[in-house]
């Protein structure tokens, strides 16, 4: 039976179809346009929106598992943005599922989910769902991990969520590109006492833990139902590991900094500034990336272990190593 992947054209979801096609599984890809490596890895594509209820559906027709991992992020822009890409557009996903008798359905969620500010070392999947959000890219997201957690079980559709932590490697589009935006415009600045430690995942990894956890889902395993974090299960020190991507793409390393308070009072000023002004740009500081870039965020992958094997298959220095050979490469 063939696997749909969503999101098939984005950083992870790129590397969840390959490994699926290296397993020789038949993959069909939503797609926002079509794209000529997934044509040369023979890979059926359907053009359209994850917004366009009646596109999604239709493509989960015929399939036995669906790697949801199509979604928006970023820190700031409207809630209805938000919420028809990441809520709406996973409830078109599991009315498809549903509606055509799809088996499994893992989906690509987000530690910050359970992210309210504050610090988290060392925390399992028994974390609660903030009181509070500092941002609609969280909300939404959690949104859609409830209803399709919720609907594990139902119509004999298995159900699982999995969180990768800060997704890194080769051909990223997203954070490796905005923090030498960001160095190159002078406007980094350590956040915090520079002690805090992180979680990460190299993109390969966060891949291969999306295929092991639908091999291991099934209605009756205990994966079903279930959210879990996905890490290098080895925390960095965050700012330690910043200037070590800055210096693989050529550039020095932070050396200013400000404390923690300032920035989330920056970072609160400037929220209220930008949405008095109507603007759509991002604020240079938000509180929410203040409480990420100053306070320590790593996690407990036990249950990955545990229920469907995860390891890291390739380790953080090895990443690296193809991270730079990509970045010499581009210069």
């Amino acid at each position: 039976m063939k696997t749909l992947v969503t999101g098939a054209t984005g950083f992870l979801g790129r590397y969840v179809v390959e490994q699926l096609r290296e397993r020789d599984v038949p993959v069909r890809a939503l797609v926002r346009k079509l794209d000529d490596e997934l044509a040369a890895l023979d890979v059926e594509q359907v053009v359209g929106d994850i917004r366009d209820r009646a596109i999604v559906v239709e493509a989960c027709r015929g399939v036995d598992t669906v790697h949801h991992v199509a979604g928006v992020a970023g820190i700031w822009g409207s809630w209805r943005h938000y919420y028809e890409i990441n809520t709406l557009g996973s409830e078109h996903v599991l009315e498809g599922c549903r509606r055509h008798g799809v088996a499994r359905l893992v989906y690509t969620s987000s530690p910050s989910v359970t992210f309210d500010g504050g610090p988290q070392e060392g925390i399992d999947e028994a974390a609660p769902y903030p009181r509070r959000w500092l941002c609609h890219y969280p909300h939404t997201k959690a949104l859609a991990e409830q209803r399709i957690l919720a609907a594990n079980g139902s119509d004999r559709l298995a159900t699982c969520s999995l969180r990768p932590h800060l997704i890194w490697g080769p051909r990223d589009r997203h954070l490796l590109p905005r923090l030498i935006a960001r160095a190159h415009a002078g406007q980094l600045r350590r956040v915090g006492d520079g002690t805090n430690r992180i979680d990460t995942i190299y993109v390969e990894n966060a891949a291969h833990a999306h295929l092991l956890a639908a091999d291991a889902l099934a209605t009756d395993s205990p994966v079903a139902g279930r959210a879990y974090f996905i890490s290098q299960g080895e925390p960095v020190n965050c700012w330690q590991w910043i200037d070590q991507l800055l210096e693989l793409a050529g550039l020095p390393p932070v050396e200013k900094s400000v404390s923690l308070r300032t920035a989330w009072t920056a970072g609160r000023v400037l929220e209220i500034v930008h949405r008095l002004l109507g603007s759509t740009r991002e604020p240079r500081m938000t509180r929410f990336l203040a409480a990420q870039l100053g306070n320590s965020h790593f996690f407990d992958i036990t249950a990955a272990r545990r229920d469907f094997g995860f390891t890291p298959q390739i380790p953080t220095e090895e990443g690296l190593r193809r991270l730079a050979t990509e970045l010499r490469a581009a210069r």
